[in-house]
């Protein structure tokens, strides 16, 4: 299975090569040979665009014979708002967002994602109501993160 993921990962470069904002975000290969690739922009990525990108893959693994009688399906699409954020790119892209962040040791914090520092990011989390309102910021360091979601607010 890695190699595979590996060979995709080369091929996806390829793909996107001539597109410098768009990114590969993730590789995932289940055992019936369905791929799913997620592919991300600086700026977001359209449909249209993906589509693109899925029939030149989707060509390229036919043509490439990594599985024999074409015994595959590809899905490629932009992670959605449930996958959890793996990239530093991805913190860049979504700054001036509210995160959800569960940390390593269990803590939960959310807030809005002030800035994404290379090592670590910067969260400022609403404390109480109202008149008692009061902003925190935390500074949390990447390794710490086990998981970090965007948080739609209305």
């Amino acid at each position: 299975m890695d190699g595979q993921i590996q060979v995709l990962e080369q091929k996806v470069a390829a793909l996107i090569a001539a597109d410098p904002d768009v990114f590969l975000v993730d590789i995932r290969i289940k055992p019936t040979n369905n791929i799913k690739v997620f592919l991300d922009a600086d700026n977001g990525i359209s449909i249209d665009r993906l589509i693109q990108y899925n029939r030149r893959l989707y060509k390229d693994l036919e043509e490439s014979n990594l599985y024999p009688d074409g015994d595959f399906s590809l899905e490629l699409s932009s992670p959605g708002l449930d996958e959890p954020l793996k990239l530093h790119r991805q913190y860049i892209k979504n700054i001036g967002r509210w995160l959800e962040i569960m940390l390593s040791d269990g803590t939960r914090r959310e807030g809005k994602l002030l800035a994404a520092a290379e090592l670590e990011l910067t969260l400022e989390e609403e404390k109480g109501k109202g008149k008692k309102k009061e902003l925190v910021t935390h500074t949390i360091p990447y390794s710490d993160i086990k998981t970090a979601k965007i948080q739609v607010k209305f």
